[in-house]
């Protein structure tokens, strides 16, 4: 199986020891805490699964920015975005700042129970150019209506940056029981099923047709065992679809058209970013970490709006050095519904032109939704559409 980025094995933070964790757990109460924010409390899950193999915890500012600026780390690992943990002044109280542990809590569940104990290594204010820069790098823009902007400007200027032990996943096992795994577990369900090469499919839509098609297209292409589906469960911005529905979708789609063990529906504990070419490659970072050979990233990967040309993603992949990363990328093309050939197809594998093509996307399936309008079977697979359809029925009620 494909090693694990800048590792020979998978180094998850989660205290997996009961008398060890149950130990911590009792340590966290007594020790000063600082309620983090949603990004931070989703990175702290993604350190604790595997995904972030081989970081040990949240960066301090300079490396925030070597990874911004460059892509690696000052120890010259490859790493596209900044894991950083980020708090406003009035969390940052004096008990905290002379601390040598302190406990994050989590700001999703209930009571806000002690997500991980952190051993702090600094506590640094970053400044408004930093900020920017980072901003900047990683987003592409500091344009405040991309969604990624406020979620990283507004949280805070205090960086608490340190290892980190991780006490528990949150609210994903408890809201996803049947899709939530971390890295650890799709290694290990992956050897189970004997599969050798394997093509991962990220997504944080219900898969419309185009989307079903390409990974059979990508599976097809690289003769690969099976086809990691990996959505994201976290956070969102508004008026996407949530993860419990497209996991109903996704899973109805796959029972009905994909051949018997030839697919895993799986998903992560993160907090969508937005942020494009960057976000795509951290999404192969972790699906190598994952065990995954192979990677689809599609048209506008990880985008938002017009912030990014419609290959973005695919093309910074050209950007990096041959050896930052040992899995390989498939390249999504165009895919569509051709009248003539009365199928989906992917631009370049069809003789047909324009006039012959019904384009399909995800924005475009959100808003026949939205309107009420009845999918189409060029967009949707009927089982898939008749879940989407009920779930925007009730939201309209």
């Amino acid at each position: 199986m494909i090693k694990p980025h800048g590792a020979e094995t998978l180094t998850p933070l989660y205290v997996s020891d009961d008398a060890e964790r149950a130990e911590l757990i009792k340590e966290a109460d007594n020790l000063p805490s600082v309620l983090i924010s949603s990004g931070a409390a989703a990175s702290a899950v993604m350190l604790a699964s595997g995904y972030f193999t081989p970081l040990t915890g949240y960066m301090n500012i300079a490396e925030a920015v070597s990874v911004a600026s460059e892509m690696q780390l000052p120890n010259g690992l490859f790493w596209p975005v900044p894991i950083m943990n980020i708090v406003s002044d009035d969390q940052l109280s004096d008990r905290i700042k002379n601390a040598e542990r302190i406990t994050l809590r989590d700001p999703n569940v209930d009571g806000n129970s002690p997500l991980a104990i952190m051993k702090v290594s600094a506590i640094e204010q970053i400044s408004e150019e930093q900020k920017q820069l980072i901003i900047e790098k990683t987003f592409g823009t500091t344009d405040p209506e991309h969604p990624g902007v406020p979620a990283f400007a507004d949280v805070g200027d205090n960086v608490l940056s340190g290892l980190i032990d991780v006490l528990n996943y949150s609210y994903f096992p408890t809201d996803f029981p049947g899709t939530f795994r971390t890295a650890v577990e799709i290694r290990e369900d992956i050897t189970k099923r004997g599969w050798e090469t394997v093509v991962a499919f990220q997504t944080r839509n219900p898969m419309h047709r185009a989307h079903e098609e390409l990974c059979k297209i990508a599976q097809r292409d690289v003769d690969a065992d099976g086809v990691l589906i990996h959505m994201l469960l976290g956070k969102l911005k508004p008026g996407d679809i949530p993860a419990a529905v497209r996991d109903a979708a996704i899973r109805t789609m796959v029972d009905h058209y994909f051949p018997e063990n030839t697919v895993s529906i799986t998903g992560y504990g993160f907090d969508m970013l937005y942020a494009g070419p960057r976000e795509a490659l951290l999404h192969a970072v972790f699906r190598q970490n994952c065990g995954a050979t192979h990677f689809i990233v599609g048209r506008d990967h990880a985008g938002a709006g017009d912030f990014y040309g419609p290959f973005d993603a695919q093309t910074i992949f050209d950007d990096i050095p041959e050896d930052a990363l040992e899995i390989e990328i498939f390249r999504g093309n165009w895919t569509m519904w051709c009248n003539k050939c009365n199928k989906i197809i992917m631009m370049g594998d069809c003789p047909h032109g324009p006039d012959d093509y019904f384009s399909i996307s995800g924005t475009k399936m959100r808003e026949m939704l939205g309107a009420g309008e009845q999918l189409p079977p060029e967009i949707s697979r009927p089982e898939v559409a008749e879940i989407l359809m009920e779930y925007y029925q009730n939201e309209a009620n």
